[in-house]
């Protein structure tokens, strides 16, 4: 009787296995296969966000050094404003990309269907 209690009195879900069967049973998939597609594509945009930036630095860095070297407030104004322009145009085109590459990530595959 003593054994009974006991398998009774733990949790259903305390193993990691039938946590994902009953939410694979409650309709929300196959996380083993999706699991892997999403590390894959969170991994792809780390590495596209770490690009993006070293090159911001890189950006940043020249930008200072024409700043140093620049003989009048004309010229300082205008490598300022160059900056600003491209540092817009970057972080524009850099959020279509995570933005499109978080869609391919979320897309459901053409084997399975969403609920």
């Amino acid at each position: 009787m003593a054994n009974k209690q006991d398998k009774e009195s733990k949790p259903s879900s305390e193993t990691p296995l039938n946590a994902l069967s009953q939410l694979q049973e409650a309709g929300l998939g196959n996380f083993m296969g999706a699991s892997t597609a999403w590390v894959e594509a969170l991994s792809d945009m780390g590495a596209e966000m770490a690009s993006f930036v070293a090159e911001r630095i890189k950006e940043d860095v020249k930008t200072q050094h024409e700043i140093l070297h620049c003989k009048n407030v004309a010229d300082l104004q205008q490598i300022q404003a160059e900056f600003i322009r491209k540092a817009l145009d970057q972080y524009q085109a850099e959020t279509g990309k995570l933005v499109e590459m978080g869609a391919k990530a979320f897309a459901p595959t053409p084997g399975n269907k969403t609920p």
